[in-house]
């Protein structure tokens, strides 16, 4: 960036304390900072007892879950039950990447009904604004009627002890993309950006490829995917359009707050060990670019 916002050298725990600052985005600020944590990864396995070990296994070193609800082959209350008790023993954050798109009344019915009812066990989902602004307004009138399931057994991390359970609920907004060709346009990415401004009480920030952040009172939340470690001479994608990059080059050079893995530790033969890799390398980015070295 060439030359950064504000909040690009601003440590997360002194962002939390920002004017007009959600309470959603102020909560996972204060959580990164204490658990020492940017990195969020992306669970894209299809059965309940995969998805469950793997956020057993990699929970300590993350600040956010995401998960693809609906390729999950056995979806059950159980499903829902297993990731909000890990939630609260591990300190993460469970994010939904729905990507509803569609007319105000049928995504209110997708986030807070149905088979799934995101709104009861996810604290954040995210949208396209394809179908126009209103599709913000009603995903918020939906979530101020939902009531987040809370895990109340034992075991709540420590995290959670300091902080209190999550506030409920946030948005965040298709901004970018890091497939090949991807058609959000600098145009389309603006609009973004002026409907979150909009909406600052309930949209907590974009999935992007650099922070959004221009105007001054802005203090949204940047996420990355496409992220992953590549060896020299290979490849930077998977042949399916996917473009890769590494935490640093996403978190110091893009302004990305929190980057989203999936393969790089789903598929590894450690998964523990690569999550550790991940979150102290995104961890050492992020040190860097708010110390300016």
């Amino acid at each position: 960036m060439s030359q950064p916002h504000s909040t690009a050298t601003l440590a997360f725990e002194r962002r939390a304390e920002l004017p007009n600052t959600p309470a959603l985005t102020a909560y996972l600020l204060k959580l990164m900072a204490l658990k020492k944590t940017n990195l969020c990864l992306s669970a894209d396995v299809t059965t309940t007892k995969e998805l469950l070990e793997i956020a057993e296994q990699v929970g300590d070193y993350i600040c956010i879950f995401k998960t693809h609800i609906d390729i999950i082959t056995d979806f059950s209350t159980e499903t829902v039950v297993g990731l909000r008790r890990l939630a609260a023993q591990k300190g993460f954050v469970i994010f939904e990447d729905r990507k509803l798109g569609d007319i105000g009344s049928t995504v209110q019915k997708q986030y807070a009904e149905g088979q799934f009812g995101i709104a009861k066990w996810a604290e954040i989902t995210n949208a396209h604004i394809f179908p126009g602004p209103p599709i913000v307004t009603a995903l918020s009138e939906a979530a101020k009627k939902a009531e987040l399931s809370l895990y109340e057994g034992s075991g709540v991390s420590t995290y959670l002890q300091q902080l209190g359970p999550p506030p409920a609920h946030g948005l965040l907004l298709l901004a970018q993309m890091s497939s090949a060709g991807c058609l959000m346009t600098p145009a389309y990415t603006q609009s973004c950006v002026e409907v979150a401004r909009e909406h600052r009480d309930f949209v907590i920030g974009f999935i992007t490829m650099e922070s959004l952040n221009t105007d001054s009172g802005d203090n949204f939340l940047s996420m990355s995917p496409g992220v992953k470690f590549v060896e020299p001479g290979a490849d930077a994608g998977d042949g399916l359009g996917q473009q890769y990059n590494s935490p640093e080059s996403k978190i110091v050079d893009k302004g990305i707050d929190v980057v989203i893995v999936g393969r790089g530790i789903l598929n590894a033969s450690d998964r523990v060990a690569s999550a550790k890799h991940y979150c102290q390398a995104a961890w050492n980015a992020y040190e860097k670019r708010v110390n300016g070295n």
